[in-house]
């Protein structure tokens, strides 16, 4: 079945031999794929083709997200202290979920994810077994869930089985992290491999990570890698001071350079965070052409720092975005922080232009979760398609071609005042309509509002002020 969608204004690209924003394109879709664009048509008159007024661009990817996080917004940020701290309320998350429980959480934070124009997830897990460290009847169930949550919600997913063996640099885990652990690197591989060879459906990817160079010793680092060697591999990189100080006492080395020591850094890597490196680490990551996967958001809201974003580009590596602890669920916010923290950090302005970071948030962050062919509006890419009302109270006024401006960048001005006012002043408030995979979604957002309310009650103690630590 043919669907046809006429678009006021879509974004076909950027950068050298891109169309950019294009006036009048009709898309058509086949099943999950797009099969036709055809730019500069006038607005059919059939009622046959559905029309799309504003500015179509590809859905987004959310590279790094820890679902059960949700649960904590509006539960810490009355209260000092560092990500440490806040990571102890977080753990009083973890220590409630099962199954059931996570599925229903992971549901309703995939449809607010769906709601803001996001179409693939990278979905960072590490919440394997039972409390006391028991593996469940079935072994990847808390997993399970999480694909369930996503393909039940509309999106693709990139499930990224995490490898978790130490509370940090050999110690045991304590507490709530012998859920994490899987107690050898070869049992992670065992469990994670069964759960690759359980989906044969394009929607789902199963990926590998390593939670972080204090959590997994370097011995195991190899096995990890060569466990599922085809599919996309996440690591925490330099998140923390604390973590960088402590890899140097260990190892004599930054968590970059101990990557890259045992193979790891290469392009089939992100290494999210990355937000305290050494001018080395820069160069070796850049070199490989590594993703390295920028959470502004949640950056800022732990108090972590700001990553040296435009160094790593220029060393060759490639941009993504993630929510990560969802702080908020708003990639428009992802990706302009990248620019405006810059700003901070430099007192200059301009170090990313806004088809940079619309690539970033779309096409390099597909490819990052092993979903090549999305992120695109050309045939054969999935059929992601999300629209941005430009009549909004942030986007009205918006030029439809934004005059070059000396000194911007190649490209600059071609992609339109449109794609500026989409990554710069435009919120997921103002996304009116998604296409994931060929399917409409129809979600109210009161009724994801709901769900969401619910699913946190059962998960945060029944205590509003739930995580809350002096």
């Amino acid at each position: 079945m043919t669907t046809a969608y006429w678009c006021e204004h879509a974004w076909l690209g950027g950068g050298a031999g891109k169309a950019g924003v294009v006036p009048g394109v009709l898309i058509e879709v086949e099943g999950q794929r797009i099969s036709s664009v055809v730019p500069n048509q006038l607005q059919p008159t059939s009622g046959t083709v559905e029309t799309l007024a504003g500015l179509t661009i590809p859905g987004f990817a959310n590279c790094h997200s820890h679902a059960f996080h949700r649960a904590l917004r509006a539960r810490t940020e009355a209260l000092r202290g560092t990500f440490w701290t806040w990571r102890d309320a977080m753990y009083g998350v973890a220590a409630r979920l099962e199954p059931d429980s996570y599925y229903e959480l992971a549901l309703a934070t995939y449809e607010e994810m769906l709601l803001a124009g996001i179409t693939a997830v990278g979905e960072f897990h590490y919440l394997h077994h039972r409390l006391d460290g028991r593996p469940y009847a079935d072994s990847n169930a808390m997993g399970e869930a999480l694909v369930s949550a996503a393909l039940d919600a509309g999106l693709r997913i990139c499930l990224l089985d995490t490898c978790y063996l130490s509370s940090g640099f050999g110690a045991r885990p304590e507490g709530v992290q012998v859920r994490f652990s899987d107690g050898t690197a070869e049992e992670w591989a065992d469990r994670a491999h069964a759960l690759e060879v359980e989906y044969d459906d394009p929607r789902v990817q199963i990926g590998a990570a390593v939670h972080s160079v204090r959590a997994v010793h370097r011995r195991a680092f190899t096995i990890v890698a060569a466990a599922l060697p085809d599919a996309p591999m996440h690591v925490h990189v330099s998140e923390q001071v604390a973590e960088n100080d402590a890899c140097l006492a260990t190892y004599g080395r930054t968590p970059t350079q101990l990557l890259a020591d045992e193979g790891l850094v290469t392009d089939r890597l992100s290494a999210v965070h990355a937000t305290h490196l050494t001018e080395e680490d820069v160069q070796l990551l850049g070199a490989a052409g590594v993703f390295v996967t920028f959470c502004p958001t949640t950056e800022r809201d732990l108090a972590d720092g700001i990553g040296p974003s435009r160094a790593l580009a220029a060393a060759g590596a490639q941009l993504t975005l993630g929510s990560d602890s969802h702080a908020v669920i708003d990639m428009f916010e992802e990706m302009r922080a990248v620019e405006l923290d810059e700003r901070l950090a430099t007192q200059q302005r301009g170090h990313w232009q806004p088809v940079e970071l619309l690539a970033a948030a779309t096409t390099t962050g597909h490819r990052s979760l092993g979903f090549a062919d999305g992120g695109r509006l050309e045939p054969g890419a999935w059929a992601d398609l999300v629209t941005v009302d430009l009549t909004s109270p942030r986007t009205a006024g918006a030029p439809a071609v934004a005059p070059a401006v000396a000194g911007a960048g190649a490209g600059a001005g071609a992609v339109g005042g449109l794609v500026e006012a989409a990554v710069f002043a435009a919120t997921a408030a103002d996304v009116t309509s998604v296409v994931s995979g060929g399917r409409r979604v129809v979600l109210d957002p009161a009724a994801v509002g709901k769900r969401l309310a619910t699913a946190i009650s059962g998960v945060v103690g029944g205590d509003s002020s739930a995580g809350d630590r002096p």
